[in-house]
């Protein structure tokens, strides 16, 4: 943890100076170093204690100096100065696509803005406009850049909100434990939607006033919303709100059903009870006064005849059909995944060597794997030419050979140009066993055409995060999906679920449009580092919700059947 909160002063240590105009080796100094400990896999006060910090490349005495106050203080007294000399919301602004912080600087000293509402005023006025460097499409990319933050202010990811669940449910079991009987998330993360308003939790219990005021009382609890005997809203880290119900054994699963949702999935259910003569709401299922069902959630969908629905289906969207139907997808389970086909290697911008990373894969059950480094013209993620690429890929040929039951695919996540044409030519892209095609620059220069050109190439296996989203701040380029799913179909070309928290792209709408037009879909974590690799439960439950199928997932597939299904070996 304090790896991570060093890390984070730091990068805002470093918006703060250059926001006061401080010189660019300064800034960067503590760009490298909030890098380097957040990807630092020791832990920092280790490396303290046994007087190592001198070893850490770029961390100069003056930056060990303000580690080691941290430590100490549990802070670092310069940041501490300089948050008094700058805007309240300097940090929320700097947020904000295109408002970086000389912009920020130049906003605040010439129309003083300090907050987002100044910030919305000067965009509205036409003041922000006047300043220099500020073109039209500057502005919209800002004031869309602000829509999203206030939009996302409002919401959490949650790749962010299911951490914070599994320390709940580990804090309540752990000092709960006597009276607690069963426990489950609910709501949106139950559902698994890419962002949430707030955190649901639901419990069991025959004491629900001792299990409220252990809920309460946890740490990290910064305000007490309310507190009941049945139920207690709190908020976490001054940002979270988590609001816990209880219950008895005799209700659990109607109140699972109920507090799960979505709005739209339950009216449906009350209409279909209604026309059955029966009622439900968050106690059970009842035939007049008579109480006919609850315990488990099962209950509640067969006395409606239908079949258990998925928490991830559950939004009206056919699955209250194709439950009475009886035609519900079996869905695509974690378990079901065999490789990751899309991590990223010290040859490019991941923190791991290839071995080092295959090593960490296989303890994922996993039994292969693609290592997907950038490819040239991503030059600020140290992508690959065309002899580094060789030599890659005669490193992956050895470990090959050292492998046993394991194998790790020589692959490339080629960048697709302005101009539509593919960073390595096809007589370089046929000698690697996968490769992955991603726009990474100029979104706004004709992003469908140019996905169709790689999607048309016979060595592009599958389109990386095709929309280019990022959720907290970014909507995805004007790429035209439904032309992109015709044309996949046609070719053969997969379609990645990118699993990384923040892009959860495609998205589970396109998902569904993809599996409807028979396109496969392809789910990887997109890893630069080993703790992004448990992220691939993200893009699962994103691909359930697009009702995606183990068939509809190359990842699912063993090795022969992948090189069978791949179009190159169609050639």
């Amino acid at each position: 943890m304090k790896n991570q909160e060093i890390s984070e002063i730091f990068f805002r240590m470093a918006d703060i100076l250059e926001f006061k105009g401080e010189v660019p080796f300064k800034v960067n100094a503590y760009r490298n170093a909030a890098r380097l400990l957040a990807d630092l896999t020791s832990d920092i006060e280790d490396i303290w204690k046994q007087g190592k910090l001198g070893e850490l490349p770029g961390i100069g005495k003056a930056l060990q100096g303000k580690i080691e106050d941290y430590l100490l203080n549990n802070k670092i007294s310069q940041y501490e100065e300089l948050l008094k000399q700058i805007p309240k919301d300097l940090f929320l602004l700097l947020s904000i696509q295109n408002f970086g912080p000389k912009t920020a600087a130049l906003a605040y000293k010439k129309l003083g803005v300090e907050t987002l509402d100044d910030l919305e005023k000067a965009i509205r006025n036409g003041k922000l406009a006047e300043l220099p460097g500020m073109g039209d499409k500057k502005i919209a990319k800002i004031s869309k850049g602000l829509e999203l933050l206030k939009t996302s202010q409002e919401r959490i990811s949650i790749g962010i909100a299911l951490p914070v669940i599994d320390g709940i449910k580990s804090y309540l079991k752990e000092n709960a434990g006597s009276i607690l009987k069963r426990l489950s998330h609910a709501g949106s993360t139950r559902r698994g939607r890419e962002t949430v308003h707030d955190i649901d939790i639901l419990a069991e219990s025959d004491n629900g006033p001792e299990l409220v005021q252990i809920f309460v009382k946890m740490p990290n609890v910064t305000q007490v919303l309310g507190a009941g005997d049945t139920k207690a809203s709190i908020i976490l880290n001054d940002r979270i709100q988590v609001d816990l119900r209880v219950v008895k054994k005799e209700s659990y699963g109607a109140a699972l059903q109920y507090f799960t949702g979505s709005q739209a999935h339950n009216i449906r259910l009350r209409g279909i009870a209604k026309n059955h003569g029966l009622k439900i709401n968050e106690y059970g299922i009842y035939d007049g006064d008579r109480k006919i069902g609850g315990e488990e959630e099962e209950d509640i969908y067969k006395l409606l005849g239908m079949d258990w629905i998925s928490p991830e289906l559950r939004e009206d969207r056919g699955e209250i059909e194709a439950a009475l139907a009886r035609t519900l997808p079996d869905l695509v389970t974690i378990d079901d995944i065999k490789s990751d086909l899309h991590i990223h290697s010290t040859y490019s911008d991941g923190q791991l060597g290839i071995k080092e990373m295959s090593e960490i894969v296989r303890t994922f059950g996993y039994t292969f794997m693609a290592i997907c480094d950038h490819s040239k013209s991503a030059f600020y993620a140290n992508g690959l030419n065309e002899d580094r690429l060789y030599q890659q890929i005669e490193e992956i040929n050895e470990l090959n050979r050292q492998n046993k039951g394991f194998h790790i695919l020589a692959g490339c996540e080629v960048d697709i140009l302005p101009n539509g044409d593919l960073d390595f030519s096809d007589n370089i892209l046929k000698k690697l066993d996968f490769v992955i095609s991603s726009i990474h620059s100029a979104f706004e220069t004709e992003p469908t055409k140019r996905t169709l050109a790689a999607i048309h190439n016979p060595y592009v296996d599958v389109i990386g995060h095709p929309t280019g989203r990022l959720i907290s701040r970014r909507d995805g380029f004007a790429v035209d999906m439904n032309e992109i799913i015709k044309h996949a179909a046609e070719t053969g070309t997969a379609l990645e679920v990118n699993s990384y928290w923040d892009r959860l792209d495609l998205s589970d709408i396109n998902i569904k449009k993809a599996i409807d037009n028979g396109v496969k879909l392809s789910i990887n974590t997109d890893t630069h580092h080993p703790n992004h690799l448990p992220m691939m439960e993200l893009g699962v439950a994103t691909a359930r919700r697009g009702w995606a199928r183990k068939q509809d997932i190359i990842n699912t597939m063993t090795l022969d059947s992948f090189r069978a299904w791949q179009k190159r070996n169609t050639i």
